[in-house]
């Protein structure tokens, strides 16, 4: 007779195939491109291989990772400036109905106003230029909080609303027990945005100020590596940020899978047992 055979957790399954695909795929590209600049015979200036990249890496790597933690610094900065701001406006917006009239506007105007456009003028009127940078980084970031978070508080059970209010429940008392607790998954999803965003907003500010020295960022060796024809040099500065991108990413979705993983159905629903 034969034995049952072990039954297997697919959140285990799901995070094997999550971390092997990507992996797969990546190994595929990068053989692909390693093969297509060999036999086209590619000069490094126009396209280096992902072995020039490499070596970029172990001779100069940790010289660009020192750069890459002055820009992760300002990006993970300003993602929580932009939540302990956007945050309160919310939570402002949702109880006030004059109050979002009169600001959202103004925040919706920040998110359509191209970051290039206006981070020059912040870094002129900002003297620290660090500062100024952690600025247009936040302003960056600003916006997908505020929306989902407020969508997310508007977006309360019916059913639930009308048991607090049977019950009397004051404003302070719906809104801590009930509507804060509905709006965590939307706010998760619009830090999960804001993430990227604040990257891209500290890298596009670094490129704009230029500043170098010892707070240097990547964007200030992304440029250097430009003026000096490096290219392989800036190819590996690009892959840096990119790679940083995913992780800053990986680590909100963490953040969400712990605090709302054990009750929200958008966490839920890919935790089964299935047989292997």
């Amino acid at each position: 007779m034969k034995a049952p055979r072990p039954q297997i957790s697919s959140e285990g399954a799901r995070w094997a195939v999550s971390l092997l695909a990507p992996m797969m795929m990546g190994l595929v590209l990068l053989t692909v491109w390693e093969g297509g600049c060999r036999l086209a015979a590619m000069p490094v200036y126009l396209l280096p291989k992902p072995s020039d990249i490499a070596l970029v890496l172990l001779t100069d790597g940790s010289h660009l990772v020192l750069a890459l933690f002055v820009t992760l610094r300002i990006a993970l900065s300003a993602l929580v400036v932009a939540a302990l701001i956007g945050t309160p406006l919310a939570i402002l917006f949702v109880q006030n109905r004059w109050l979002e009239r009169s600001l959202f506007p103004f925040a919706i105007l920040f998110q359509v106003t191209p970051i290039v456009a206006i981070a020059p003028i912040i870094i002129i009127l900002v003297k620290n230029t660090q500062l100024a940078i952690l600025i247009c980084a936040s302003v960056m970031a600003l916006f997908p909080i505020i929306s989902n978070t407020v969508t997310g508080l508007r977006s309360v059970d019916r059913d639930l609303a009308d048991y607090f209010t049977m019950n009397r429940a004051g404003a302070i008392k719906t809104l801590w027990r009930l509507k804060i607790p509905s709006a965590l998954p939307y706010f998760l999803a619009g830090l999960r945005i804001s993430s990227g965003l604040a990257l891209i907003g500290a890298v596009v500010a670094e490129f704009i100020a230029g500043t170098g020295g010892r707070s240097a960022g990547l964007a200030y060796e992304i440029l250097q590596a430009g003026f000096a024809l490096d290219i392989p040099r800036m190819f590996t500065a690009v892959f840096l940020i990119g790679l940083s991108g995913i992780g800053i990413f990986l680590m909100m979705a963490a953040l969400t899978r712990y605090l709302i993983g054990h009750w929200h159905e958008s966490e839920r629903s890919s935790i089964t047992t299935v047989s292997s």
